[in-house]
């Protein structure tokens, strides 16, 4: 993973790429309804506002911490709207009996209290981005969704915010220029985050709606409808269901579209039973699920509906919509009891397609590149998808993906070569060579080798902005325990570069990508990669993601999969080091650490030389994954049928995909 120095994103990027989650375009299940405001001045004083203005509760707790009761931590907003200066105004309601307000240089969003407003103005059906304001006396942070042209400019001087505090209450009064799309009739994307800090560290967060991310993921807020004066409104309700007796959950929320107006589109929420209910301007409206496929449990469902729906909604009325049936039947399991690649064909090569296109619809992957390698040789490579969900161009040959951590090994094997030329000792203190400033303040750092680097027990966290301080430190001694670190690489980096005289990237050319032939692969930013560099994405979103300045070497390689291959088979012919340095890197350097309630591997598994080696009944096998949170990858050899695969990937949502690629392609269906 590489390092971010957002710790907002931090904490957001983990929540999503550690666990798998429904993706969806629609919006989480709540709807306001915003009303023509007269003349509104934003002061902190509500007086001007409607008297008559619904208040939406902010209750839905985002963190384990939960308050006492409602003096302790509570809020509300209300909404509304005036055409003349095109803007949509909240005024917020926090109260909150122990107010803390971080005025320090490092101020974040987690050092006090404060608010986070997320708006999704152009609300289209098929996603749109999120411009995040996150707001308190010093702190002005605005997340920008690139792709979006509303997102991508808003700027703070299109909001005007206002607080006064009384007691224990504040009062934030917001007003946000919506420029031409403040419509009325039409639907807004909108939710918040409201932060507490109390005096005894505890942190509290609620929001209005459920979902993760907020201020980058369109479906994780809310619907607000900016309803003309005095309209009437009607009411629908309905029961989403399976065609036979189900455990699994059903899907979370029900698409409402109107057909005269589909700027008018909002998402009502489905309880336990299946139930909806939502209050809707009269009119004609189609309802759909939101999403062709959905995970309910260990399974995939189909939710491509058989039956349009439409429906004419009168003023006054409660209309019943007729029952939404899905299929009890998961989609296809597409593991074969024997893996596919052990008897390579073109038939085959169809099978292969199948499976990752089925794979990409299921979880919503835009793009893939992958190549296969049967008895030391290239035998398959094939690219599907897009680099950019937006643009639509398609993946090909030249793409290049993130390839995460899978940076790691190419960057190992060339410190092993340099290892055999005694240019650098591995079990030499890396002190000796290069003091590290960061983390001299703690002497057990000069016990700290390359070979504890290269197999991850330096000691190091993974990133040192996962700490809440930021700082680094050492979790053990070095060399006495296991702990995975992108850390450790870039400190061996610069040992590197200091002993050889070199930067690091014309060490690696020298070592690793010209004896290998690994052309079209880089470590930093440069014209060539902007040009053919994919996209990533988050939940189907295309993000923005600058292209490394500089190298690192725990995570920066842009590489394909047919070019990748080459370090596969130059490694399965043990080419470059010699044999001993290979048995090295195959044996076993540190033993996995699994938390409570982990599923234990069926397999023996564990830490080379930067490789994972497991031991299975097809022998063993050495490979590594990646995970930049946007591009996930994975790479895997089994030495003695000199058969592997590597795949690379665009997107959060992948894990699936790269976990069963090992059984569809050689070890066949899970016993």
């Amino acid at each position: 993973m590489k390092p971010f120095t957002s710790l907002r994103n931090t904490f957001s990027i983990l929540a999503l790429t550690l666990l798998f989650c429904q993706y969806s375009y629609a919006h989480n299940g709540k709807v306001a309804y915003a009303h023509p405001l007269g003349k509104i001045i934003i002061d902190g004083d509500f007086s001007d506002w409607r008297r008559n203005a619904i208040r939406y509760n902010i209750g839905t707790l985002m963190s384990d911490t939960k308050p006492g009761n409602d003096s302790d931590f509570s809020s509300f907003f209300q909404v509304g709207y005036r055409v003349d200066d095109r803007s949509l105004y909240i005024a917020f309601t926090v109260t909150d009996d122990d107010f803390i307000e971080d005025t320090s240089e490092n101020v974040r969003f987690n050092t006090q209290d404060c608010l986070e407003l997320c708006l999704d103005a152009r609300h289209l059906t098929f996603g749109s981005g999120v411009a995040s304001f996150m707001y308190s006396k010093k702190l002005r942070n605005i997340n920008n969704a690139y792709f979006d042209p509303f997102a991508r400019v808003a700027k703070w001087d299109i909001v005007e915010v206002a607080v006064v505090r009384k007691g224990n209450t504040r009062y934030y009064e917001w007003r946000i220029s919506l420029g031409e799309h403040l419509t009325v009739g039409k639907s807004v994307g909108l939710d918040v985050n409201v932060f507490d800090k109390d005096a005894d560290g505890s942190f509290t967060s609620s929001s209005w709606g459920k979902g993760d991310s907020k201020f980058r993921i369109p479906g994780s807020l809310g619907d607000v409808i900016l309803l003309p004066e005095d309209k009437k409104m009607s009411t629908i309700s309905g029961q989403v269901s399976w065609d036979r007796k189900m455990n699994a959950r059903l899907p979370a929320g029900v698409r409402v579209v109107s057909i005269q107006n589909p700027a008018l589109w909002l998402t009502t929420e489905v309880d336990s039973s299946g139930n909806y209910s939502v209050e809707i301007p009269a009119g004609k409206y189609e309802l759909t699920l939101p999403d062709p496929y959905f995970q309910s449990g260990k399974e995939i469902y189909s939710a491509i509906q058989k039956k349009q729906i439409i429906i004419t909604t009168k003023t006054g009325q409660l209309t019943g919509v007729e029952k939404l049936v899905i299929t009890g039947a998961p989609v296809p399991h597409l593991i074969p009891e024997k893996g596919v690649l052990q008897d390579f064909n073109p038939a085959v090569a169809n099978q292969v397609d199948d499976f990752i296109q089925s794979y990409q619809k299921y979880y919503g992957i835009p793009g893939v590149s992958l190549a296969l390698i049967k008895d030391g040789k290239l035998v398959y490579h094939k690219t599907y998808g897009v680099k950019n969900t937006f643009t639509g161009e398609k993946v090909d040959s030249n793409t290049l993906f993130e390839a995460a951590s899978v940076t790691k090994p190419v960057f190992s094997f060339a410190v092993q070569r340099l290892a055999e030329r005694r240019v650098i000792d591995l079990d030499k203190p890396l002190y000796l060579y290069l003091p590290y400033p960061d983390i001299a303040y703690d002497e057990r750092y000069k016990l700290m080798t390359a070979r504890h680097v290269l197999t991850h027990r330096t000691g190091f966290p993974n990133w040192r902005w996962m700490n809440d301080d930021q700082k680094l430190n050492l979790r053990f001694t070095p060399g006495t325990d296991y702990n995975y670190s992108g850390e450790g690489f870039e400190y061996l980096k610069m040992v590197v570069e200091k002993i050889t005289g070199k930067k690091v990237e014309q060490v690696l050319k020298e070592e690793v990508l010209d004896p290998v032939g690994l052309y079209h692969t880089f470590f930093s930013r440069n014209d060539s990669l902007k040009r053919m560099v994919a996209n990533g994405h988050f939940d189907r979103l295309p993000t923005f993601d600058e292209l490394p300045e500089s190298p690192g070497m725990a995570y920066s390689m842009h590489t394909e999969a047919k070019v990748f291959t080459k370090f596969m088979m130059y490694m399965i012919e043990q080419k470059g080091l010699n044999a001993k340095t290979y048995d090295t890197m195959y044996s076993k350097h540190s033993e996995y650490k699994y938390d409570p309630g982990d599923p234990i591997p069926e397999n023996p598994a564990y830490m080379g030389m930067s490789l994972e080696i497991r031991e299975t009944p097809y022998g063993k096998t050495f490979g590594h994954g990646g995970n930049n949170g946007d591009f996930l990858c994975q790479f895997e050899v089994y030495r003695d049928l000199k058969t592997g695969y590597v795949i690379f990937t665009n997107s959060n949502t992948s894990y699936p995909l790269l976990r069963a690629m090992r059984q569809f392609l050689v070890e066949g269906k899970e016993k």
